[in-house]
């Protein structure tokens, strides 16, 4: 996709340009991505990342990721400081949604641009909430908690079909094997009962996703999870606010809220168990 308006061009974004430009201007925006976040969302839709450009220069970027002809999720939505209050991010804006068809779009966008996205055709599913805090060495039963390994990946794979709004398994391939991180399943009875990944970061380290059958499971998961951590070590995780279970189990800790965002989408909101979903996989795909 390309489309020029005077010297403004807004097309394809390679690999490179995804680490050094799109993830690079999400660190300077303060989002912390992970430092390996870059080659795994690519692969994930090569098609969906662009950049916008002034005689070569990039001023602007986004992504649209289509997991499926019928879902797909908005991300990286920046335009450089130095080119903001032109026109430039309304563009490629439309360009992205212009790309995405007649896909339902996902995004986890900032509050006060709500009402922005909702003159797009957006309509708000849930907040979810950024909690930050360090690991401790919390008490927790690691019975059934194994890594996530060839030997259990494929249980994983259909564990997650109900829980996000399309198949990812091309995704999560990449996503549970990043390097300089921990992927956990709880297996009970040969069944998958839950998952967590947890990958490091400009800062620290994020968790996400955690799943799980019930809050037992999940707090087991996170804890053990957290026990691979030095003490001390900076964490973040992302909790869906409408999952009361998930709240109590950040009560139990000494985390801190630090930012929050809506979740929103342009058609039906997707049927997903949220009493399974105990922290989201990322802001930027979702």
């Amino acid at each position: 996709m390309a489309i020029s308006n005077h010297e403004y061009i807004i097309r394809p974004a390679s690999l490179s340009e995804t680490a050094e430009i799109i993830v690079e201007w999400a660190a300077n925006e303060g989002w912390n991505p992970g430092l390996y976040d870059a080659d795994c969302f690519y692969k994930t839709d090569p098609n969906g990342f662009f950049v916008g450009c002034i005689d070569d220069v990039p001023v602007s970027c986004i992504s649209l990721v289509k997991y499926n002809p019928d879902f797909a999720f908005l991300g990286f939505y920046i335009v450089h400081p130095d080119f903001r209050g032109k026109g430039y991010g309304l563009k490629i804006w439309e360009a992205a949604m212009k790309f995405a068809g007649t896909a339902n779009i996902g995004l986890d966008g900032v509050v006060d641009q709500q009402e922005n996205y909702k003159k797009s055709g957006f309509r708000l599913a849930c907040r979810n909430i950024r909690y930050q805090g360090e690991s401790r060495k919390y008490p927790h039963n690691s019975n059934n908690i194994e890594p996530i390994s060839q030997n259990n990946i494929e249980m994983v794979l259909q564990y997650d079909v109900p829980l996000f709004p399309a198949n990812r398994a091309l995704f999560l391939r990449n996503w549970l094997s990043l390097p300089e991180s921990f992927a956990f399943a709880y297996i009970a009875q040969d069944k998958v009962r839950g998952y967590i990944v947890l990958r490091k970061c400009r800062t620290g380290y994020k968790i996400g996703p955690l799943f799980a059958d019930s809050p037992d499971i999940a707090e087991n998961l996170l804890f053990h999870t957290l026990y691979q951590l030095p003490a001390g070590t900076v964490f973040f995780i992302d909790i869906p606010e409408v999952n009361p279970d998930a709240l109590r189990i950040i009560q139990k800790t000494s985390l801190q809220k630090v930012f929050e965002t809506a979740r929103m989408y342009t058609d039906s909101f997707p049927r997903l168990d949220i009493s399974k979903i105990y922290g989201v996989t990322s802001f930027e795909l979702g």
